[in-house]
């Protein structure tokens, strides 16, 4: 890559603008031609570089009820349960990580779930032969979304001006329409690389969700070994409740953070604050757990390293995937209520 493909590698990460000519007013911003951009967007996909320019949606606003899961599961059993798990259709990342707690999936399920959040965790938790499953919702968010800095020259622990959302996660789930549903089920797919990517009515209601906050922002989304990032770590911090607003937003600034949240603790899990720190090698993860520890002066925290990647794809929303997974239990279910 040269200076030209990180400096589009920047702004596409940011937002991809929902005009008629997207990658015009890209590179009106970038100083480049359109068919440069398209051909240098064409030239990193191909090259595995970026893997998806689409619609990124606030989860809860779509009606969808998620949550971060941890499980604890036998060595050997390990491979069978990272299967089962993934076959989830709501479970979009799933690695195993060093702790006790050693498999950890994040899960949505759609407004008319059968099962609900809790009783898929449960069901889920059951099909892997898991000795136990925790649900660890995110009680406040900080930051969420990933932009990798494509700049080598500056130093891991880089701080960013603001934090990506606010301090809150959404209460309010806004009516979706049809046509709202149909849009979001559009603007989940990849976007053709072509200079009108849209058609009118599309981007029209495009824009009307992202300013409803259903869309976080369009944008892409990049293969992080092939951007150059080669290691992510989850560090997780034991905050005291008084602290953990300021703590929050302090660890939030930092820019190889993707991901940070407030979640529930527990008798034998003291950490409330949750951070998803990506660098190049694992000792830059490291300097950056250092930068934060020393900032917001709390020493007792772990790091949980991931080991192996089991899934990894963007969650996709009303599809009939969700109902076809859950149709045997349903049917299981109603049969046992039938037979009595």
């Amino acid at each position: 890559m040269d200076a030209d493909d990180r400096r589009l590698l920047e702004a596409v990460q940011t937002k991809v603008p929902l005009e008629r000519r997207p990658f015009a007013a890209l590179g009106a911003a970038l100083g480049l031609q359109e068919a440069e951009v398209l051909h240098r967007l064409s030239a990193l996909k191909a090259e595995g570089v970026i893997r998806q320019i689409g619609a990124i949606f606030d989860t809860v606003r779509l009606g969808y009820r998620s949550c971060l899961v941890a499980a604890r599961v036998p060595g050997e059993r390990v491979e069978a349960a990272a299967q089962a798990i993934n076959d989830h259709p709501g479970v979009s990342h799933h690695y195993e990580r060093a702790s006790g707690w050693n498999l950890w999936f994040t899960l949505a399920v759609p407004p008319d779930s059968f099962l609900g959040l809790e009783g898929t965790a449960t069901h889920l938790g059951r099909l892997a032969g898991a000795d136990e499953v925790r649900l660890l919702p995110a009680l406040r968010v900080f930051k969420i979304g990933v932009r990798l800095d494509m700049d080598a020259d500056v130093p891991a622990d880089r701080k960013e001006m603001t934090t990506v959302v606010g301090p809150h996660p959404p209460t309010d789930t806004p009516v979706l329409d049809v046509a709202d549903r149909r849009a979001v089920q559009l603007l989940q797919a990849d976007l053709p690389l072509v200079p009108e990517p849209f058609d009118a009515d599309l981007l029209s209601r495009a824009q009307a969700l992202l300013e409803r906050g259903v869309m976080r922002r369009f944008a892409a989304v990049l293969y992080h070994r092939r951007a150059g990032y080669a290691a992510n770590v989850l560090g997780v911090w034991a905050v005291p409740a008084e602290q953990v607003e300021t703590v929050g937003s302090q660890i939030a600034a930092f820019r190889a953070v993707s991901h940070c949240y407030q979640r529930p603790i527990y008798p034998d899990w003291p950490y409330s604050v949750f951070s998803m720190i990506h660098g190049r090698s694992r000792e830059e993860c490291n300097a950056v757990l250092g930068a934060i520890s020393s900032e917001t002066r709390v020493a007792d925290y772990a790091a949980l390293w991931s080991l192996r990647e089991f899934k990894k794809v963007r969650l996709r929303y009303f599809t009939p995937d969700h109902a076809e997974w859950e149709r045997p239990i349903m049917a299981k279910a109603y049969a046992g209520v039938n037979a009595r």
